[in-house]
């Protein structure tokens, strides 16, 4: 929500004339203060009194309207249960990879990969492959998706994964990267993102991400989605539904010369609406023939420029949170919580950038 033109009546020193707020882009969200441009020309200045008294005016406005933003959120915000807070299991080892699987070139590294700064840009032959592997990708997910209960274990879900993937002959991509130790991510209530799996039990009323990328015949397939526990509260379902329905808005504006920032504002317009944080650390990213590559694909509101290309291949993954989209992050260096303990959802596809629009890829 966004305050422009706003205009204030206030009378000179002899009862006529307008002070005017000076146009303005702060977002009701932000608190950003307000500003003012007496007029000087055709009217006599206010006296210091006035100006004063005109300040103090300004800044009960801005009172309120913080006071209104607040009692907006509350209202838009269902309260939740506060759950005890995520706690690291053990980890167990990483699990082996069969020689004849090919690897991506930075597997043997324990450096984190430079982001590449090459546009994926397949072509017909790499899109045949990209299809297949994000295809794969999106099987996988599915597969885990239907694992998730109380009781199971985020380390039982990697280690199905893994075998999955490994036996479609693709290599689990997570797996070395960066020195990350397991298959997949596994991000659970308030971990926003990159969660390793260990030997946490699920919990009815957990809610977790399942973030799946595999490497097939030369091409990474990258998808998530998060799946529901047991029971979990209507406050929850509605957060999880809302993030999915934020990354399906924010493909409904691509396709070749659409702006990037589109997808950021056409995210937040909808995330806003219920009184959600969207994460600005964690951006979406090329992927095709390597992991992660320009462009970064910001899912808030912003002025990122340049344009979308034919043939282009990149993912969108908002990430939602029902409190703040500050975070923190555990010694382990990946497993990264909402900083107030709030909840967090993420939603994740691949896309294929057309003349009209955007093919997402990781479907099965």
């Amino acid at each position: 929500m966004a305050v422009a033109g706003l205009q204030l009546s206030a009378p000179s020193a002899h009862g006529q004339g307008q002070v005017l707020l000076s146009s303005v882009k702060s977002s009701l969200f932000s608190g950003a203060p307000l500003r003012f441009s007496p007029p000087t020309s055709g009217r006599e200045p206010f006296t210091r009194k006035q100006l004063v008294v005109f300040a103090r005016r300004l800044s009960g406005l801005e009172e309120a309207m913080r006071i209104k933003r607040e009692r907006e959120s509350q209202q838009l915000t269902p309260k939740v249960k506060r759950r005890p807070p995520l706690r690291r299991g053990r980890v167990s080892p990483e699990l082996p990879v069969p020689d004849h699987i090919p690897r991506p070139p930075y597997v043997g590294s324990s450096e984190l990969p430079e982001i590449a700064s090459e546009l994926q840009i397949p072509g017909s032959q790499g899109i045949a492959d990209m299809r297949a592997a994000c295809e794969l990708a999106a099987r996988v997910l599915d597969s885990a998706g239907k694992l998730v209960r109380p009781s199971i274990t985020t380390n039982e879900i990697d280690k199905a994964v893994h075998q999955m993937i490994i036996d479609a002959g693709a290599y689990p991509s997570p797996l070395g990267y960066g020195g990350f130790p397991k298959s997949v991510c596994t991000s659970v209530n308030e971990c926003m993102c990159h969660g390793i799996p260990d030997s946490r039990q699920l919990q009815s009323g957990d809610i977790i991400n399942i973030d799946v990328t595999v490497y097939l015949n030369g091409y990474h397939g990258d998808t998530s989605k998060t799946f529901l526990c047991g029971d979990v509260s209507d406050a929850i379902k509605q957060l999880v539904k809302v993030t999915e329905e934020c990354l399906e808005r924010g493909i409904a504006v691509c396709k070749d010369g659409a702006s990037f920032k589109k997808i950021g504002k056409r995210i937040s317009e909808h995330a806003e609406k219920y009184g959600y944080g969207v994460v600005e650390r964690f951006v979406g990213h090329g992927v095709g023939t390597v992991f992660h590559s320009e462009p970064l694909i910001l899912h808030h509101r912003n002025d990122q420029s340049g344009c979308m290309v034919e043939g282009q291949t990149f993912t969108i993954e908002p990430i939602l949170t029902m409190g703040s989209i500050e975070c923190k992050t555990w010694p382990d260096n990946w497993t990264t919580l909402t900083a107030d303990g709030s909840p967090a959802a993420q939603f994740e596809h691949t896309i294929l950038i057309t003349r009209t629009g955007a093919e997402i890829l990781t479907i099965c």
